[in-house]
């Protein structure tokens, strides 16, 4: 099975540099177990209409070591309950990527990311070619081609399919 390209808008741009994504839903609420009332309570704090803005497909953009800290699940299980698709950063905390990529969700790390997108820009993650897209401003930016068993991971819907397909 072939990793289907991402496409979509920038639909929120993490500056800071060590994020730590807990941040997302504020640490108060990191053992709320209702997916909806954790994407209820996601980015309110960086941007309360977040919920009304996103659309499915939306990605989100990070700094280096994107997922610093204690990497709790909550914080992305709200946000693709709210149709983000994956994250595109600098760079990435190791922990956060083991376990994002197990959960199947794509993590793409691209230097010079936040040089080139503005929010909401239209974007296209090309698996095959190993660029992001920027639809908007008409450029190309190569990232970092992911580990196989990490592709596999990703093609295989997470770590569950990855070890049914093995």
């Amino acid at each position: 099975m072939a990793l289907e390209n991402l496409k979509g808008r920038a639909a929120f741009i993490f500056e800071e540099i060590d994020f730590d994504i807990d941040q997302i839903v504020g640490v108060k609420n990191i053992k709320i177990q209702d997916v909806d009332e954790l994407a209820a309570v996601a980015m309110r704090r960086y941007d309360p209409n977040f919920h009304e803005s996103v659309r499915p497909g939306d990605l989100l953009i990070g700094n280096q070591n994107f997922g610093y800290g204690h990497p709790h699940y909550p914080p992305m299980i709200a946000m693709r309950h709210l149709g983000i698709a994956g994250v595109i950063a600098e760079s990435f905390s190791p922990g956060y990527w083991r376990g994002e990529i197990a959960m199947g969700f794509p993590q793409i790390s691209c230097p010079g990311i936040l040089r080139a997108v503005d929010r909401w820009d239209h974007l296209e993650v090309d698996w095959e070619s190993g660029q992001v897209k920027n639809l908007d401003k008409n450029t190309l930016l190569e990232f970092e081609p992911l580990a196989d068993a990490d592709r596999e991971m990703l093609d295989a819907g997470g770590l569950i399919g990855y070890l049914h397909n093995r």
